[in-house]
């Protein structure tokens, strides 16, 4: 078997909502394609067609695949395009019918004929896939064909089964078994062992540079989704919640800026409620960022991006973790855990349902708080076994096609979910333990190979068919 070796900028992965298989796979697969183009010369392209099949097509427009694609073939960065731009660039390519391919060349492009969106077809290997189709004026054509396999990972056909790339580290580990055997034969903590591995990519100063910028966007992200106000587009007419929720709970409490955001967060007191709360308003300020074309960290993807960074939050805001070590060490604990999940089951809801999403990240959140409250290795591997645990079989079922319901409140119980695992692991003896984090990974693959194709992001099944709409408005 191909060993996989994953970074912590692999699980982590700076992108525009509101999907990380749906939209920024996508986007990553169109600006590989373009390299394909650019070898013949885009100068000669004549004509692109976009063929979206199985989950792709089927909750496409309202993850904004269609989108994504064309943002992509016009060889825009989903790291640095500014999302105001999104809705001014999709009116000029509907109304001109052409596209800038590269930023080069213009090309005729008309998104209603160009963009085929395949309802009923599936290819094998997996549900999001996708093909690209260009011909040249001198009769010259190319198509390729890449699958979004969650998590914003992207493999073009024929590359095998590996999405990450593959370099010689210290400590390799495909399982937590073999996790736990580096830290108790070396004495290092989860994140320490994270922390040697990525040499093998760069120097220590970049990862911990690089880390803190992953930081500052979720951080980012958290502020603007406290303070925006608004309905989230896409038709359903989801009212945002966060804002209001935040500006309930500071009572008046003034401030200019986060850092003073946060120390009025913490005048406010530490009981459960208010704490809960605060959590609570974490979580749905991501996701409706999200929701709303925002920039966003996969993680590990999109539709479970408020997991992680409400949790940290939580332990910045309540635990006395403001300072840039913490938050390191938080950060990587997180992306192992979520790249044994990736190694040994999936982050794809198109191929696992929710569990693969929101149960990843909460097994992810909870290990990562357990090592910053003093916990041990095996301590936090029991916290993400306890997190994932209690979210085996749960299903995505997209109503209409968005990332909004049931999505955005499954941020904040997986947060919740996750403090609470962490805290029954600080208070528990691992030794005494039923279930290993490698024995629930092995189980939730298995449930996700027995679930039905209808509840893995298809918007055919549980709330998509029973919520009292009509999706034609939508």
């Amino acid at each position: 078997m191909k060993k996989e070796s994953i970074s912590v900028f692999d699980i982590f992965k700076i992108g525009v909502g509101p999907s990380s298989s749906h939209t920024l796979g996508p986007w990553r697969a169109a600006l590989r394609f373009l390299d394909s183009i650019r070898e013949y010369g885009i100068d000669k392209v004549s004509t692109v067609q976009v063929l979206l099949y199985g989950s792709l097509a089927k909750t496409g427009i309202g993850h904004g695949t269609d989108v994504a694609v064309l943002l992509g073939l016009c060889g825009e960065d989903p790291v640095t395009f500014d999302v105001n731009q999104i809705t001014p660039r999709m009116q000029w390519v509907v109304e001109q019918r052409k596209i800038m391919l590269g930023g080069e060349a213009e090309v005729n492009f008309n998104p209603a004929a160009d963009i085929i969106f395949l309802y009923t077809e599936s290819l094998a290997m997996h549900p999001n896939a996708l093909t690209f189709l260009c011909t040249f004026s001198d009769g010259q054509h190319i198509a390729e064909t890449y699958y979004s396999i969650g998590g914003g990972f992207v493999l073009k056909e024929g590359e095998g089964t590996s999405a990450g790339t593959v370099v010689d580290l210290p400590f390799p580990v495909d399982k937590s078994s073999e996790l736990l055997h580096w830290c108790m034969k070396t004495g290092l903590s989860i994140s320490e062992v994270v922390m040697e591995n990525e040499h093998a990519w760069r120097n220590e100063p970049e990862t911990r540079e690089g880390v803190l910028n992953i930081w500052r966007t979720m951080r980012d992200c958290i502020y603007r989704g406290c303070h925006v106000q608004g309905e989230l587009p896409g038709g359903l007419h989801v009212n945002r919640r966060a804002a209001a929720l935040n500006k309930k709970l500071l009572k008046g409490r003034t401030y200019n800026n986060y850092e003073e955001w946060v120390m009025a967060i913490r005048d406010g007191g530490s009981g459960f409620q208010y704490t809960l709360d605060w959590v609570s308003c974490f979580a749905l300020a991501v996701n409706e960022e999200n929701a709303s074309f925002s920039r966003v960290v996969t993680a590990p993807t999109n539709g479970a991006a408020g997991v992680v960074p409400a949790v940290l939050q939580y332990y910045i805001a309540f635990c006395d973790g403001f300072d840039d070590e913490h938050i390191i060490r938080y950060l990587l604990t997180a992306s192992e855990i979520g790249s044994i999940f990736k190694k040994g089951a999936t982050l794809s809801a198109a191929m696992g349902g929710c569990q693969a999403e929101i149960g990843v990240s909460s097994a992810m959140a909870a290990a990562a708080l357990t090592e910053c409250l003093g916990g041990t290795p095996r301590q936090c591997m029991m916290a993400a076994e306890i997190a994932m645990e209690h979210h085996l079989g749960l299903t995505c079922d997209p109503v209409a096609g968005l990332v909004q319901v049931p999505c955005i409140e499954r941020n904040t119980m997986g947060s919740i979910k996750a403090i609470t695992a962490s805290q029954l692991a600080l208070q528990s003896n691992p030794d005494h333990a039923k279930v290993s984090l490698d024995a629930v990974v092995n189980t939730m693959w298995q449930t996700a190979q027995d679930m039905n194709h209808k509840y893995k992001e298809t918007a055919e099944g549980g709330l998509a068919l029973n919520f009292p709409i009509n999706l034609s408005e939508c």
